[in-house]
């Protein structure tokens, strides 16, 4: 009968020392969350600016809860008018979202349970606090040292940010030579989004125009289209060059196809998947995106819908050379998205995004990629759009990937494979942050 490795045995992977073999299932479990609690992250999709982006840092009391997940959550209460609501100061928004989630009923849910994470991690007592003594805090606090605490408290060790060359602020920031400032805390790494040229070409075009790229055509006619490639081309590579983003990338909606007959195809095969190959960036897809299905919540009015599949299929397998990160928002399409990572190298699945950012579909989804790809996608990526709320995305991501974790390495231990902290350490480390820098052929220190 087969037994234990005794605890004097030692395991060695290419010549390395790893470690004792694990001996129980107490032991096992605890140095998976001793790993995965201490592992440094890279969160390789935010949004989020360090302090030399000005008025685009979000960070704060009323920032954090004005979030529209909040807004949505709050705006449940049908005795408040929207109208009413959208017509308060930031301020006083915050005030009423305060009010009706925070004392009115428990904050029991996933974006409110969130706000007393971040309020237990910085040591302000959650029982009675009330809002204005919140804004006290973030008052006495610089800029700079809420970045410091929070990335501390969240271990998370580096961010990518999502920069619009499109976006008239963010672009203005770039346009007027600072760079030096823009990208000095090498924390803050940058990704070029592509939405605005992908998904609303027409805007898009008035916008490049005024900047003076040649691309007012209809593009109906081979000439037109010619130059239009070339001048949008052109375009990429300068936003390259200035932004030296990471990684290209474009939130589509659910009802992205591809191929198609369409502008979004020829945009993606003509210009985008050529530079990226240039400048050998990969393409970040993010899909399933139903907007403004409630005007009336404006930012917060958005859903989800299932989506094509096939179109990442397609975008794989017409492209070999061009790498994809892709998450999909619709929890129905999780299934069929990590089989066809297993059958393309040139994809990687990242993260659960937005309204899968929950721990119960976390921990499902997290578990059937285990068993269908091993260690081999991303983890976890937090969307944060307010600074502070990495502090309780990635508590709350840890717990539950933990979970995960420990549910399929129980399994490998019961069938006596013998395991070293190490080897966790190994995968831990990979999940949260080295399979992202392997992905996109780049070195964390650069």
């Amino acid at each position: 009968m087969c037994t234990r490795y005794n605890t004097t045995t030692r395991a060695k992977y290419k010549g390395v020392t790893l470690g004792t073999f694990i001996q129980s299932s107490e032991q096992l479990s605890q140095a998976i969350a001793a790993q995965v609690a201490s592992v440094s992250i890279t969160d390789i999709h935010t949004h989020l600016f360090p302090q030399a982006f000005g008025e685009l840092m979000s960070s704060g009391a009323d920032d954090l809860i004005n979030y529209h997940y909040l807004v949505a959550e709050a705006l449940l209460d049908n005795r408040i008018s929207k109208e009413y609501f959208w017509s308060l100061e930031n301020s006083e928004r915050a005030d009423l979202i305060w009010q009706r989630l925070f004392v009115d009923q428990r904050p029991i849910s996933e974006a409110t349970r969130g706000i007393v994470t971040v309020l237990n991690r910085l040591g302000l007592a959650t029982k009675d606090i009330k809002l204005s003594e919140l804004r006290e805090y973030f008052e006495e606090t610089s800029k700079e040292q809420m970045i410091d605490t929070t990335l501390s408290l969240a271990n998370v060790r580096d961010v990518v940010m999502t920069n619009d060359p499109l976006d008239e602020v963010e672009s203005h920031l770039w346009i007027n030579d600072k760079f030096r400032q823009l990208t000095s805390d090498k924390r803050f790494h940058r990704a070029l989004r592509l939405d605005q040229i992908l998904n609303d070409w027409e805007n898009s075009k008035v916008k490049l125009v005024n900047r003076g790229y040649q691309v007012d055509g209809d593009l109906d006619t081979p000439n037109q289209r010619t130059l239009a490639v070339e001048e949008l081309s052109r375009f990429l590579t300068e936003w390259i060059t200035r932004m030296d983003p990471l990684y290209l990338a474009a939130s589509v909606p659910s009802t992205f196809t591809y191929p198609a007959s369409d502008l979004q195809t020829f945009l993606l095969d003509e210009v985008v998947m050529p530079v990226a190959r240039r400048h050998n960036l990969t393409i970040a897809i993010m899909a399933g995106t139903k907007r403004q299905i409630n005007p009336d919540l404006k930012l917060a009015g958005d859903s989800v819908a299932s989506t094509d599949v096939g179109a990442v299929e397609n975008l794989a397998r017409n492209n070999p050379n061009n790498r994809f990160l892709v998450t999909l928002l619709s929890l129905e399409d999780q299934h069929r998205l990590t089989v066809v990572a297993r059958k393309f190298s040139n994809i990687m699945i990242f993260g659960c995004w937005w309204f899968l950012n929950t721990p119960s579909l976390i921990e499902k989804i997290t578990t059937m990629r285990l068993e269908l790809l091993g260690p081999n996608f991303i983890a976890q990526h937090s969307d944060a759009r307010v600074l502070e709320q990495l502090i309780y995305k990635w508590s709350h991501s840890r717990a539950t990937i933990t979970k995960a974790l420990q549910s399929q390495y129980s399994l490998l231990f019961d069938e006596n494979w013998a395991i070293t902290e190490g080897d966790i350490e190994k995968d831990v480390t990979a999940l949260f942050r080295g399979n992202f820098w392997n992905f996109i052929k780049r070195d964390p220190k650069s």
